[in-house]
């Protein structure tokens, strides 16, 4: 992988992390257009870098909410950010659960699955475009709704399917406030994302070479930035209800994919 092909695979990320058009399914896709041949594992641990540049630009955006719960959690008070911070340790649960007990599986889809990104992006499509229609409201995120949002987030740990796109429409599906949906989207996958990192590094499935480190610090300062602008833009997106913009992108792309693979097989 070039230094260019770095950068322009971190600006994906970066956009669509918090856009919901899938990250990891965009990832896939930009690499198989840019013809990289990497192995799954080097693959991952590429795609880990890029998730852990987004995840510190959600808590630099959010670093004043990301505060109030730490301060709620260790007050060891039944107030708003203590509840608050166990609906985010429910809503992890079912990607604890998936990563720990499925990690070789998960990890084989990340190999250029391009047909498997197709169809996973046109039912990211079909998620959004349900979720524009519903009722807005200004309801809060229930520990029930928690677990349910958390099932979609281990949901989308396949590629094609958008975290961001599957978590805020369940919300906004359940009933959610459309904003309160879009924090609690990107707040829950922070921790999940350094739990990972931090698995990874002990158990020595991701290794990071002295030839990989500029085209991986690369990537890492693109998604990052591009990240801080697309979090920011997505909330606004939210509230105005134009989710139906990415539901046509994500069928169109997902059909695009399908069909250019069927015909080089």
């Amino acid at each position: 992988m070039s230094f260019i092909e770095a950068i322009i695979l971190g600006i994906i990320q970066g956009l669509t992390e918090f856009l919901p058009v899938s990250s990891s399914g965009h990832l896939e896709l930009a690499k198989f257009i840019l013809g990289d041949n990497s192995l799954p594992q080097e693959s991952l641990t590429f795609t880990v870098v890029l998730h852990f540049a987004t995840a510190l630009s959600t808590i630099v955006i959010f670093r004043k909410e990301i505060i109030e719960i730490f301060k709620g959690l260790f007050q060891f008070k039944w107030n708003e950010e203590f509840q608050f911070s166990l609906k985010i340790i429910i809503s992890m649960i079912p990607a604890v659960c998936i990563g720990l007990f499925f990690e070789e599986e998960l990890e084989s889809f990340f190999g250029g699955q391009i047909l498997l990104v197709g169809f996973m992006l046109i039912i990211t499509a079909l998620l959004l475009l349900f979720a524009d229609r519903a009722k807005n409201t200004n309801k809060k995120v229930s520990f029930f709704n928690a677990f349910v949002i958390g099932v979609s987030q281990a949901l989308a740990m396949m590629p094609g399917i958008s975290r961001s796109g599957a978590t805020i429409s369940t919300s906004v599906l359940l009933g959610v406030d459309r904003t309160k949906a879009a924090r609690f989207s990107f707040l829950m996958v922070v921790p999940l994302i350094f739990g990972k990192i931090g698995k990874d590094l002990i158990g020595g499935s991701i290794s990071f070479q002295g030839d990989q480190m500029l085209t991986l610090g690369a990537g890492f300062i693109a998604a990052f930035v591009a990240g801080l602008f697309a979090c920011s833009w997505m909330i606004s997106l939210v509230k105005k209800s134009k989710l139906w913009y990415f539901s046509l992108y994500c069928f169109i792309v997902g059909v695009i994919a399908i069909t250019v693979t069927l015909m080089n097989n």
